[in-house]
């Protein structure tokens, strides 16, 4: 199984959306695709909605991306989460880490559409 990623410029901000569960076969190829897009100070929204699961291996990758973020001072906001995504989510520590809203057109406003 893989992860869907599609992506699209909205005004100021890069969304990219995902679909598929992100396991420990897809995180590697999932965090080689997310990293081009945390660019020098932008706004990133990862659309997680079409994502049903996620496992410790998914949340490493997502520690990466937020680590590389911080690192050339790029935004990055969750939007989306199952219930059962942010519940490991939660349960972890990991929604400390990202901005997180349930609407990507709220999220879009946010970051200046």
């Amino acid at each position: 199984m893989t992860v869907k990623l599609t992506s699209r410029t909205e005004g100021a901000a890069c969304v990219v959306a995902l679909e598929g569960e992100i396991n420990s076969t897809t995180s590697g190829g999932l965090q080689a695709q997310l990293l081009p897009f945390i660019g020098q100070e932008g706004k990133v929204l990862i659309d997680l909605s079409g994502v049903s699961y996620i496992s410790s291996a998914g949340l490493r990758t997502l520690l990466i991306v937020h680590r590389r973020a911080q690192q050339v001072r790029a935004r990055v906001t969750l939007v989306g989460l199952s219930e059962e995504v942010r519940f490991v989510m939660s349960a972890t520590g990991f929604l400390d880490f990202f901005e997180v809203t349930d609407d990507l057109d709220d999220a879009l406003e946010r970051a200046g559409r």
